[in-house]
């Protein structure tokens, strides 16, 4: 029995100095929120002839949407501001241009009467074109300003009919923007040319596709949405890098979103004082099809252009985002400023890639680029060197060292105790 019970009692002691040694606080993160705007939700129905079709779940597609609406409408959390948009609603006829122009706000952006917005939805009866590209564009200025979350939610039955007006195109000059506005798209047709589009345009601006075919489907899933916009998020900061160290703007901590043509390099500026650590990571999306074989790096450089530290990443097509990211710590240093305080070096970041737009793709805008960056407070020179690098970690060592000792030392005297025992019986 004792041979049992001392490796279960050890092992305890193990587990609890492990529990004591990853039981740390771990710190704030940069770019956290601190205070936003109320969420705002954007709601856009096609609202064309083809939305009389009855294929789902025995009624049309048109009654099908509005009663999931009246569902959603009774949901939505108090502190989303809702709007809704339609396109297709108005205009009856055959000149296309005229119908590449029906697109009209049913109710505002802003905070939900509900049985307005019921009655307004009640109003609907399809009627004509399916201009996606040119209701996207509008929705995107249906918003209020402020911090808070954006999201537009399109649902349609059919691709757009108003080319050549890309709405996959538009999606991504909305996100070039950089007003952190994400675009879903819900398809009410399994068409294989419909999820194509309405794919392209949620990816371009980091937003989700799915495919619905019952009105109870269609209910979950944009409830899904609207709950999505009132959850706490980082909206990344619209910048701009420059073409080289000297032009490019200074950043300081938090989450950066900028656009980059190919064959083109970015760069921006961090100051860094001595005993801080800079870090940062980057993340390059292929919104657009793309060459296989392609890789993203970012550098830290002086402002000499003398080369610090990199971080680079390659793909071969099997992933449309690829990151990496760096880590610099500032060395103290006793030289101080004009000012008294110590003087920060300039860390210049650059952002090259090495994606190729496929066949017939468009160049421009580039692609969607976002910057994390970081700056804290560095490790102890001294204890570092102590540590051999293990930091925290070390105390951990030693203390799991002693118990084994410890250990050792109780079963030696135990194995004695029992041979003595022995001999004597």
């Amino acid at each position: 029995m004792i041979r049992r019970k001392w490796p279960a009692a050890g092992i305890g002691v193990l587990l609890a100095a492990l529990s004591a040694g990853l039981a740390f606080p771990s710190a704030a993160t940069a770019g956290e929120p601190t205070g936003r705007d109320a969420p705002q939700v954007d709601l856009v129905l096609d609202v064309s002839g083809s939305m009389r079709t009855r294929d789902i779940d025995g009624q049309s597609r048109m009654a099908a949407a509005k009663q999931a609406f009246n569902e959603v409408l009774d949901a939505t959390p108090e502190e989303v501001e809702l709007g809704i948009r339609t396109l297709g609603a108005d205009y009856p006829g055959d000149d296309r241009k005229e119908g590449c122009k029906d697109t009209a706000q049913l109710y505002p952006v802003g905070p939900l009467d509900r049985t307005e917005a019921k009655t307004a939805v009640a109003t609907l009866s399809p009627t004509g074109w399916t201009p996606i590209g040119p209701a996207l564009l509008e929705a995107a200025g249906d918003f209020k300003g402020g911090n808070g979350s954006r999201r537009i939610v399109l649902i349609s039955d059919g691709e757009d009919t108003c080319a050549p007006l890309d709405p996959c195109e538009v999606a991504r000059e909305i996100a070039a923007k950089g007003i952190g506005l994400t675009i879903d798209t819900l398809g009410l047709v399994p068409n294989a040319k419909l999820s194509r589009q309405l794919s392209c345009i949620a990816e371009a601006t980091g937003g989700t596709y799915a495919s619905v075919e019952h009105q109870d489907e269609l209910t979950d899933r944009v409830n899904e949405l609207v709950d999505r916009a009132a959850e706490p998020v980082v909206t990344p900061v619209a910048t701009e890098g420059g073409a080289s160290c000297a032009k490019a703007p200074t950043l300081e901590s938090g989450l950066f979103t900028d656009r980059e043509e190919f064959g083109q390099q970015r760069w921006y500026r961090v100051d860094v004082l001595p005993g801080q650590e800079l870090r940062a990571s980057v993340s390059v999306a292929a919104d657009r099809a793309v060459n296989p074989d392609y890789g993203v790096l970012l550098r830290a450089v002086t402002v000499h252009s003398r080369e610090i530290v990199r971080g680079e990443a390659t793909g071969n097509g099997r992933t449309d985002v690829l990151s990496t990211g760096l880590r610099y710590p500032e060395p103290e240093r006793d030289d101080d400023g004009d000012d008294g305080k110590p003087a920060a070096e300039t860390v210049c970041l650059a952002v090259t890639h090495s994606f190729s737009p496929g066949s017939g793709v468009k160049t421009t805008p580039g692609l969607p680029l976002e910057l994390t960056i970081d700056v804290v407070d560095g490790p102890s020179g001294s204890s570092d060197v102590a540590s051999f690098g293990l930091g925290r970690g070390w105390w951990l060592l030693g203390a799991l060292v002693l118990t084994g000792f410890l250990a050792g030392l109780v079963w030696g005297w135990l194995s004695r105790w029992r041979l003595a025992v022995w001999r004597t019986s």
